[in-house]
């Protein structure tokens, strides 16, 4: 019994030693971070949004889904719901559209090409989004002097100024400026893994190219594809300054409508509650891009 005991303990201590001088650990300050400042903040949240409020501003018992309840029957919360839906979608597609030449020049072009493509990307990421927020107003001025407009009037491509600015398309122009690096950089690491003979291979047999790109590049590109996807569209359901700066009413999102709720009315539980819808739609977005690139993984393993 004393050996198999202390055997025991000879296992037990060197599998504490090989933890101890594992690398692991060194994510335990970033874990302990977040735990603090960002997951207890974000729990604490989302607990509002099933509490009530008292005259005096207090929130507690009882708990109640009433808030839940007045969202979904209020035709003008729906409505922003739907328009953050929208526009993230919109966002989304055109990003990825977009991004598909812009990965393949990163990846496939020359060295200087891809050093300038890859400057002009991330270049705007060193400057605000406020900062950029007013650059789009000037640029989507709905008056003659806005520069879009002026540029078409005096091309006479139109008679009169156009109304971009203050509307849903200066939310998706203004978030796909944003957020465009955030589907080019994973697609282009995506598209970084594939072999290029295979598509020279497609090309040799025949294939036209939008054939070649369509059964060998996009399928083997879907994980950077989904990834960016996820990521557009997440940033912009939950984007705050650009439609509070170029949006306007009509195009209010759920992150301007919990900062109303919250900061105007003082209403702590029902802009939890926003907050809270505005969560689960991310957390179903992630979750279905896990499942897609899940599913192709374990469909990969099998074959």
């Amino acid at each position: 019994m004393k050996a198999i005991s202390s055997e025991t303990d000879t296992r037990s201590g060197g599998w504490l030693r090989r933890q101890a001088g594992s690398p692991n650990w060194m994510i335990l300050p970033l874990l302990i971070f977040l735990l603090v400042f960002f997951f207890m903040p974000a729990i604490k949240l989302m607990l509002f949004s099933v509490m009530t409020q008292d005259p005096q501003g207090r929130v507690g018992t009882p708990l109640t889904l009433a808030h839940f309840i007045r969202f979904f029957q209020v035709p003008l919360y729906t409505d922003v719901l739907w328009t953050t839906i929208r526009i993230s979608l919109i966002t989304s597609v055109i990003a990825a559209i977009l991004a598909y030449p812009v990965a393949i020049v990163l990846v496939r072009g020359n060295i200087a090409v891809t050093r300038i493509v890859t400057l002009i990307i991330i270049a705007p990421l060193a400057v605000s989004v406020v900062v950029r927020a007013y650059g789009w107003q000037l640029i989507l001025g709905n008056g003659p002097t806005g520069l879009l407009n002026y540029v078409l009037l005096h091309l006479g491509l139109i008679a009169e100024p156009l109304a971009l600015l203050f509307s849903p398309v200066a939310v998706v122009v203004g978030s796909l400026h944003i957020f465009f690096p955030m589907m080019v950089l994973p697609l282009a690491s995506a598209l970084g893994k594939i072999d290029p003979n295979l598509e020279q291979a497609g090309r040799t047999l025949g294939a036209p190219a939008w054939k070649v790109f369509l059964r060998i590049t996009l399928p083997l590109s879907l994980p950077g594809l989904v990834a960016g996807v996820t990521l557009v569209f997440s940033l912009s359901a939950g984007a705050y300054v650009i439609p509070a700066l170029i949006g306007g009413p009509s195009s209010q999102m759920l992150g301007n409508l919990a900062e109303q709720q919250i900061i105007a009315v003082y209403d702590w539980p029902f802009g939890a509650t926003i907050a809270t819808i505005l969560v689960l739609i991310v957390l179903a977005i992630n979750a279905l891009s896990m499942r897609l690139l899940g599913g192709r993984r374990l469909r990969e393993i099998q074959k």
